[in-house]
């Protein structure tokens, strides 16, 4: 792993940060749902968004989220938002600071390598409980959530490659049956977006190649899984992570985070 500077240092870089913003064309969607639901979104639909939002790269490590402006987005007032920042903190998506509020995390290297740890302990139990459970159904689904991440990466949509990426192995955890590991990898994933979000090569080919191996990777975990042989698909697994977790580069830290203002489009 290739670590480019002191291990204290947490953020993305600024041309990286420029990028993430100019990137969030489509912001968290507060009309669809809400309407659908009667015009009241729930805490959980509140909160589904926001992680869309970070799995989807909308919302860059750093961002901060002012209560205000995210009760007006979301049509609710300030205390309905509150409980939704609580339980993202609590899953350490988002940071809450005293008198200053609260803002998407940013994952220090130390935690970006305890993320992969955790998740190389849960996955192979995951994949082998899924090799046990899953119908052919099941495997389709994983081969259709393949071909539409190589899709995303010919089109050049990195931010949707990754979003798919993770899905994949969401896929795997839910057809597994395990609802605690389910649980709890959902929220690895989560900080993983994060995660590569800050610490993701910063040259478009590298970034690429990253991209293409995780497809050829994924079709090899599923190989091994239509084989239904579990300690095969529960080593490529291993692999799968011990390879993500290589291509992270440590880099300086970024000047102040976007304001959740702008990113929504809003007028000051």
């Amino acid at each position: 792993m290739r670590i480019r500077a002191d291990d204290s240092m947490t953020a993305a870089s600024k041309p990286r940060r420029r990028a993430a913003v100019a990137a969030l064309a489509d912001p968290v969607d507060l009309t669809t749902e809400g309407a659908a639901s009667g015009g009241l979104l729930s805490d959980n639909d509140m909160y589904e968004r926001m992680v869309s939002a970070i799995l989807d790269h909308r919302l860059p490590p750093g961002t901060k989220l002012v209560e205000d402006k995210l009760a007006a987005a979301f049509g609710v007032s300030r205390t309905r938002v509150r409980p939704v920042l609580v339980r993202l903190a609590n899953e350490q998506v988002v940071t809450l600071t005293p008198n200053r509020g609260a803002s998407i995390a940013q994952p220090t290297p130390e935690e970006a390598l305890e993320v992969f740890e955790a998740r190389r302990l849960l996955e192979p139990r995951l994949v082998e409980l899924f090799i046990a459970n899953a119908t052919d159904g099941h495997i389709a689904a994983l081969r259709a959530c393949i071909d539409d991440e190589e899709a995303a990466r010919a089109s050049g949509d990195m931010r949707r490659a990754i979003r798919l990426s993770g899905d994949f192995h969401l896929h795997i955890a839910q057809a597994a049956g395990h609802q605690t590991l389910g649980r709890i990898l959902r929220e690895l994933v989560s900080r993983t977006s994060l995660i590569l979000m800050t610490y993701s090569p910063s040259h478009a080919r590298e970034r690429e190649e990253a991209t293409a191996c995780g497809c050829r990777e994924h079709r090899a975990l599923i190989d091994a899984i239509r084989l239904r042989d579990a300690k095969e698909a529960a080593r490529r697994m291993l692999d799968h992570l011990a390879r993500i977790e290589s291509q992270l580069e440590f880099t300086p830290p970024a000047s102040e985070a976007p304001d959740l203002m702008s990113l929504l489009g809003m007028a000051g």
